[in-house]
């Protein structure tokens, strides 16, 4: 009896298609909009994470750096990593870009090295930006001692962690196009991704493969369906190839992106103190969108101040749309003013203003 609901828990906790067998140590699968969980399999639990660990290097250097164009040249001390390489030589010009692309595309560690040390000084002052902007992103579970992911005591996140540093490289344009690359050429070289879901996966936009002996197969990808963006994340897994796929399918599938508000939509109104006009519509800041599976309901809620006084120029934040799914606040939207609230009458009106004001704008 026991094992037969051991057995029922197994199918009740993974996506169809996911079988126990094809699991990854560690695993998540998040919508990259709002967050939202929906898979996860000691999603918590750090774990070594290999040469995905570069998505953080690029993150941290293409947020320092000034121009990705600028030409670096190589210095001796900054070679001898060991593991995948690009063969950089002492002395070598290249520039920044170039090195972004060999550290992502042909993961090399000597890139890593080269991009850590020109970024910040040194390795040791370039890990503790990485480990910093590592907290900034709430990655809660992890901590760096290297820009390329060899095996340290001290080198760890979780499958979760690593969807939030997902999110942020997918928000950072040329950090997502870099990670989106298939190949290119840089000089005399010629970089092809590692990453074969980019031809193998139905909209995927990267993100970064991993191997070591001690961590495994590490793999972070991405893709892009109907508007709709989710982050998968395995660690030690030996088949990553085709549970990312199975998983991302899942997700589209199972948790279609729901627009919940557009940009501009009119969904409540203020009272207006001091202004020819009593009340001011107020609308959606932006357009918002939530997964959702079948059977699922959001419950809207709005918070608008009780009145607000004149001048009122438009996109002034008056409340805030909420939605709720089992209780717990899942998304938000500030609500802006649509309009400018008009005159404020807390200045006498010039004899024209009233003029304007009577013939609703058309005096000259």
């Amino acid at each position: 009896m026991g094992a037969v609901c051991a057995l029922a828990l197994t199918v009740l906790l993974c996506p169809a298609g996911y079988a126990a067998s094809d699991r990854a140590a560690g695993a998540v699968l998040m919508d990259a909009e709002s967050g939202r969980v929906l898979y996860g399999h000691d999603a918590h639990k750090p774990r070594l994470i290999a040469s995905t660990t570069k998505l953080m290097t690029a993150l941290v250097a293409v947020e320092r750096a000034g121009d990705l164009d600028e030409t670096v040249t190589v210095k001796g001390e900054w070679l001898g990593s060991e593991g995948s390489s690009i063969y950089l030589k002492a002395g070598e010009e290249i520039t920044l870009r170039g090195l972004l692309y060999g550290l992502l595309l042909q993961s090399g560690n000597d890139a890593a090295m080269v991009i850590a040390c020109h970024t910040a000084g040194s390795v040791e002052e370039f890990v503790e930006l990485m480990n910093r902007r590592a907290a900034e992103l709430g990655m809660k579970d992890s901590s760096f001692a290297n820009p390329s992911g060899l095996d340290h005591e001290n080198h760890y996140s979780t499958p979760y962690d690593m969807a939030l540093l997902a999110r942020a490289c997918l928000d950072n344009s040329t950090v997502a196009e870099l990670c989106a690359t298939k190949s290119i050429t840089v000089g005399t070289r010629t970089f092809v991704n590692h990453n074969k879901l980019l031809w193998r996966c139905e909209g995927c936009v990267g993100m970064k493969t991993g191997f070591t002996e001690k961590a495994g197969r590490t793999l972070v990808s991405a893709a892009v369906r109907d508007g709709q963006t989710l982050i998968c994340v395995t660690l030690n897994d030996g088949d990553d190839w085709n549970d990312h796929r199975k998983l991302l399918d899942y997700g589209f599938r199972t948790y279609p992106r729901q627009v919940l508000c557009r940009a501009g939509e009119v969904l409540g109104a203020v009272a207006v103190e001091g202004s020819l006009i009593p009340t001011m519509p107020v609308a959606a800041k932006g357009e918002l969108g939530y997964p959702l599976k079948a059977g699922e309901q959001l419950v809207p809620e709005v918070e608008l101040l009780r009145s607000a006084t004149a001048p009122l120029p438009p996109g002034v934040q008056l409340g805030e749309l909420r939605w709720r799914l089992d209780g717990e606040v899942v998304a938000q939207m500030p609500l802006v003013s649509q309009e400018n609230a008009g005159l404020d009458l807390r200045e006498p009106l010039t004899f024209l203003e009233r003029l304007r004001t009577l013939l609703g704008g058309r005096a000259a």
